[in-house]
């Protein structure tokens, strides 16, 4: 069953970036408050959104970055009238592309032992990008950024309530 993905017609959707306590594909766990001081020193205009992690394809602009308790809340619009933006807004209204993946320099971190896990505690975030494969796997477009304001809180929290029970 394919998930339909609508986006608006100024190509606003919103998501998650990164998932707090979880590992990622390569081992790396990030913990709260790991992107504070970014955010504070660059703000959401300071981070770009690129696709796959690429810096000659820019595809919008970030109207809000913020953590939670589940992560990396993100909400985005692609720009129009470009070839690559215009493309993602069908492949991701279409449920064929919803992948985010954050690209960042690790400022401080610990290795756990024996597992080899890398917590993350501060990250200097410098993009966000649209990807096919996210390194996590739960740093997903979750859906439109039209919605009620209300709707987008109450769903944030019913997720934070989840995530918080499943690390009980």
């Amino acid at each position: 069953m394919t998930t339909t993905l609508s986006i608006d017609q100024t190509g606003r959707f919103y998501g998650y970036a990164s998932i707090f306590r979880y590992p990622d594909r390569v081992g790396d766990i990030v913990m709260p408050g790991a992107f504070k001081r970014s955010l504070v020193t660059k703000g959401s205009g300071g981070i770009r959104m690129l696709f796959q992690h690429d810096p000659k394809e820019p595809l919008g602009l970030w109207n809000r970055i913020s953590e939670d308790g589940t992560g990396l809340f993100v909400e985005g619009r692609l720009l129009a009238g470009i070839a690559r933006p215009d493309a993602l807004r069908r492949l991701v209204g279409a449920g064929a592309v919803d992948g985010l993946s954050i690209g960042f320099r690790t400022e401080r971190a610990t290795r756990d032992t024996p597992n080899g896990l890398r917590r993350l505690w501060q990250i200097d975030l410098w993009e966000i990008s649209i990807v096919t494969f996210p390194m996590m796997e739960g740093a997903r477009i979750r859906s439109v950024a039209n919605q009620t304001a209300e709707t987008g809180r109450l769903q944030r929290s019913l997720e934070a309530a989840i995530t918080h029970l499943r690390n009980s």
